[in-house]
């Protein structure tokens, strides 16, 4: 009777705490998932909307959660500027339907550039024939050395492929109604 009496208690203490609110989401917490569309520091501008589907914690209190965000900050890659994009999170929804307003930042993402290597080559050979040219003999070799400094110099954009791991780190988090 005793057993059964508690077993009563422990379920209806269960259908009163909302399963919302098991799923709580503090700063510090960090949620890893997978990016919802494609982004490059050439094609992406500040404030442009981008979310992380699948999100979970480490200990998966949160799992398959969604995180909105929008890019903070990008540059284009350009002569000794390599191209970056740093983006911001402001809501995390919850499977279990809780919806949290959050401050966060991408701690981890995996990006992609292209090599530079052919452009680093194709710029000796360019300045290699310049220098033989206009100074013969020596010319070649300071305009091979010249066309690969300046073409190891020229950056390239970052992409982040759809599909991209991200880790998000939460900072700052209140409940939504």
């Amino acid at each position: 009777m005793g057993r059964t009496l508690s077993s009563i208690l422990a379920a209806a203490l269960l259908a009163i705490v909302p399963v919302t609110a098991l799923a709580q989401l503090t700063p510090g917490t960090t949620l890893t998932g997978n990016m919802d569309q494609n982004l490059s520091s050439n094609h992406a501008y500040v404030g442009q909307r981008v979310s992380v589907s699948n999100a979970h914690s480490p200990d998966n209190h949160v799992n398959g959660a969604v995180i909105y965000g929008h890019v903070s900050d990008v540059q284009t890659a350009g002569q000794g500027r390599p191209g970056k994009i740093t983006l911001a999170f402001d809501q995390v929804r919850t499977r279990s339907g809780g919806v949290y307003a959050v401050r966060g930042y991408a701690t981890n993402v995996n990006v992609q550039t292209k090599n530079n290597t052919l452009k680093e080559i194709g710029g000796a050979a360019a300045g290699a024939l310049v220098g033989g040219l206009l100074f013969h003999g020596v010319g070649a070799l300071i305009g091979a050395g010249s066309g690969a400094l300046l073409a190891k110099n020229n950056r390239q954009n970052v992409n982040i492929p759809q599909g991209s791991s991200v880790s998000v780190q939460v900072v700052r988090s209140r409940r939504q109604s």
